[in-house]
């Protein structure tokens, strides 16, 4: 059976090295955290790849078993820094759009509503992500937690805004109880642009 061959992922790079309220010293460790799901999400393809050049997909096979559930936790952990690390620029960029904001009035009540809640999520106790989706069935917009990547996420539906919530996001800035100014320092970064091309 020849190998088929999988797309490789390149690592993005960011043009900021530091945020307002979140260090260099934090975006270098989470940069390198990143990395290391592409190029575990890389490995994970190539190791699958070969597997079934040479023995073909078989369910009751642990190691194709364990290639592929640690590949679900590889790529989302891939792809939700990747959405993270574009919804952040230096500073911000000012306030949410008239689009943006109509959406989260139409959901929510109100923009303070809607970041009570999220603020809300982020703070819950345990490690994991806040993000706000989209139902792309009916526009509508919901403030979500996940804990790990492969689980919890809800299938379908398309993240506007993403804040991780990992101890690593934070902890060389802020002590593990002062998660809630690492949070404030996170929205006061948020690229309202970005989030706002995002909706659907």
């Amino acid at each position: 059976m020849a190998l088929l061959t999988k797309e490789v992922y390149t690592a993005k790079k960011w043009p900021y090295t530091s945020l307002q309220g979140i260090s260099e010293q934090t975006l270098a460790v989470h940069f390198g955290l990143y990395e290391g799901y592409v190029k575990n999400t890389n490995l994970l393809n190539e190791q699958i790849s070969e597997l079934i050049a040479s023995s073909g997909a078989k369910g009751a096979d642990p190691k194709f078993a364990e290639l592929q559930r640690r590949l679900g936790f590889e790529y989302s952990g891939m792809r939700l820094h990747e959405f993270y690390f574009d919804n952040l620029t230096p500073n911000g960029s000012g306030k949410p759009g008239s689009k943006l904001n109509a959406a989260i009035a139409a959901s929510f009540g109100d923009f303070e509503k809607w970041k009570q809640e999220f603020f809300a999520i982020g703070g819950m106790r345990g490690v994991g992500w806040a993000i706000l989706y989209q139902d792309p069935t009916n526009g509508w917009l919901t403030n979500a937690w996940v804990t790990l990547h492969q689980e919890d996420a809800l299938v379908g539906f398309n993240p506007i805004l993403v804040m991780d919530v990992w101890e690593h996001a934070f902890l060389l800035d802020y002590k593990p109880a002062e998660r809630g100014k690492y949070i404030e320092a996170f929205y006061s970064n948020i690229d309202w642009n970005v989030v706002e091309a995002r909706l659907k």
